[in-house]
């Protein structure tokens, strides 16, 4: 929930109509019913059947939210005058909406719920963001009546006490009206993000009448366009101070009992202006509809004042804030053509607690085990996983790229594909689905390894896969190593590794031993050994993601053993070692195999008690 505050989020929202209630305008070039609204760093659009917010947020990206607008039921709504007193209420809510929206997206802080807004929310089941939307409409509604009605007619009373005519207090109350509105619009200027609001209200003007031209939406000639436009709700709001004139005094004539001295007549009145505010803005719509239909010389007269405010209320805006127009107007426009155009939704920052929260639920629903969960967020977003329990924010960018990577988690992919990276020995080491994922148990095949290589010693790492065996070696003990493979791909995947340390190790593609040349004093493997029946029973992000080359070892899981074997003993000197990675139940087979080629062998189990090593050297 963005944080409750009474700076340029207020302001917007009090006068959200300035930059508000377009309808539909002819044009010998396109015809467009789209309209827009500025906001804080972005536009909102507005067309028949969608309604979308582009929003440039704090690191630069513009973010996208679009929706399809819900079909109006109700023929009342759409009668003339009435429709546009609905209108104007229902802008004044979607403003203040749009406005609180953008602000989420911008990097506005969020501030954590009040103890009252959690009792509020918990007792009687209400959106707290409902409730700020509502307060906001009804601070909005309250400082413009106190702004634009209230004010006026005070001083319009002191005016009656010196000349009393009613007439000419209902035109001073219109004039002053104009004028505390002007005042207001300067005034506001001069804050820095309504200045920036008043820029992007000149580039939603522009895009829309480059649009009307016939003109391809480029910033370039974008640019060239004017910013004023007939139907803008600076417009819209002088005709709505103009016209009160004629309503105010009508009524004034019809009720002349009202015009009577005294504190009550003058809160009746007051009462009475602010109860014709429907009829006002119905009136001022239908004016401006009317008016906006046409381009005759004959009523530019009527349009001229509205196009000269709209000269204070629009600024000239830079090159990026004309793309943040062309984005969110795009976007209107195809889903007003195509009902199949998706909608989105922003990515905003996000509290390190929730968001791992919402990762947790999800995989929970899919039987994912909630640690996933943790390391998605900590390695995507950025921060150690002693802080996922932390309200630390997390960036949009970092926000959005987590629920992707979620995603993609929920299909099955495993997280260290999704990620693109694992841990390995301390290695960061780049996984896809071209070689198996480095696993612990074979962090365990390495360190027992090493007990028996030093920096002379010439190592072959067969079956490399990702290359994760040999980079361990090779950094930690400087020795000679030589990774070979059966697969082009997973060789490639590990000379990426390689050459992001910066690790001159020799590759090789060999079908075993195939293509090896030389001896070596330690020879490293983790085969394929898994039953050929048995992988169909794997989880889904084995089976289904990781290569079956490196997985499949035949009926009995012992094919690779048996051919490796064989070729063994001209590939190592003498005194020399191999150590292999076995299945938990293949220790005794293994170990008989090595040991029917003339080879001494030790079974050595993993940290779980299983087996997991054979050790085996020349007799």
């Amino acid at each position: 929930m963005p944080k409750r505050r009474f700076g340029s989020e207020f302001i917007l929202g009090a006068c959200f109509f300035i930059v508000n209630m377009k309808e539909k305008k002819n044009k010998n070039c396109n015809k467009t019913y789209i309209g827009g609204q500025a906001v804080l760093e972005g536009v909102m659009m507005r067309g028949k059947r969608s309604i979308a917010i582009a929003v440039r947020d704090g690191e630069g990206v513009i973010r996208l939210e679009a929706d399809r607008l819900e079909e109006g039921k109700s023929k009342i709504a759409k009668l003339p005058v009435v429709r546009g007193a609905v209108n104007f209420f229902k802008s004044l809510v979607t403003g203040v909406k749009i406005i609180t929206r953008s602000a989420e997206v911008y990097g506005e802080d969020e501030a954590e719920p009040s103890k009252f807004e959690k009792w509020l929310s918990k007792t009687f089941k209400v959106d707290i963001m409902s409730v700020v939307t509502f307060i906001g409409v009804l601070l909005g509604l309250a400082f413009s009546i106190g702004l634009f009605i209230v004010l006026p007619n005070f001083l319009g009373e002191l005016f009656v006490k010196l000349y009393p005519n009613n007439v000419l207090r209902n035109i001073l109350e219109g004039v002053l009206r104009i004028t505390i509105f002007i005042i207001y619009i300067l005034l506001t200027s001069l804050l820095k993000d309504i200045k920036r609001t008043y820029m992007y209200h000149g580039a939603e003007h522009k895009t829309i009448t480059c649009y009307e031209k016939g003109l391809p939406l480029t910033v370039e000639n974008v640019r060239g366009c004017r910013r004023v436009h007939d139907r803008c709700g600076t417009t819209f709001m002088f005709f709505v101070m103009t016209v009160s004139i004629f309503v105010f005094t009508i009524f004034g004539i019809i009720f002349p009992f009202l015009n009577g001295e005294g504190f009550v007549y003058r809160l009746i009145r007051v009462a009475a202006k602010i109860a014709l505010l429907p009829l006002v803005a119905g009136l001022s719509y239908e004016l401006l509809k009317a008016l906006a239909k046409t381009d005759s010389q004959l009523v530019f007269i009527f349009k001229l004042p509205g196009l000269l405010l709209q000269k204070l209320t629009t600024k000239e805006p830079t090159d990026d804030m004309i793309e943040v127009a062309i984005t969110s107007f795009n976007k209107v426009l195809k889903m007003d053509a195509d009902e199949n155009e998706p909608s989105c939704k922003f990515a905003c920052p996000e509290k390190a607690n929730k968001l791992t929260e919402e990762i947790k639920s999800l995989f929970k629903e899919k039987n994912i085990d909630e640690s996933d969960a943790e390391w998605l967020v900590s390695v995507a977003g950025g921060i150690k996983r002693s802080q996922l329990s932390s309200e630390i924010k997390i960036s949009a960018s970092k926000t959005e790229e987590i629920r992707k990577f979620a995603r993609e988690r929920l299909t099955g992919r495993p997280l260290c594909y999704v990620l693109g990276n694992c841990d390995f020995y301390g290695y960061e080491i780049k996984t896809d689905e071209r070689a198996l994922i480095p696993r612990p148990e074979t962090e365990e095949l390495v360190e027992r390894a090493m007990k028996d290589i030093t920096k002379d010693s010439e190592v072959l790492d067969m079956c490399t896969g990702s290359g994760a065996i040999a980079l361990a070696v090779r950094k930690k003990t400087g020795a000679s190593v030589t990774a070979s493979d059966i697969s082009p791909e997973a060789l490639s995947l590990a000379k990426e590794n390689f050459d992001r340390y910066g690790e001159d190790i020799k590759i090789v593609e060999s079908d075993v031993f195939d293509r090896i040349e030389g001896k070596f004093d330690v020879v490293i493997c983790n085969p394929p050994y898994i039953k050929s029946g048995a992988i169909s029973r794997l989880q889904t992000e084995i089976k289904d993601f990781e290569p079956r080359i490196a997985l499949d070892g035949g009926d009995d899981g012992l094919d690779f053993y048996r051919t490796f074997s064989d070729g063994l003993i001209n590939r190592l000197k003498e005194n020399g070692k191999v150590f292999l990675e076995i299945g938990y139940d293949q220790g005794e087979a293994v170990s008989e195999i090595m040991s029917d080629k003339g080879f001494e062998t030790e079974i050595i189990k993993d940290i779980s008690g299983n087996d997991r090593i054979v050790k085996a050297e020349l007799k």
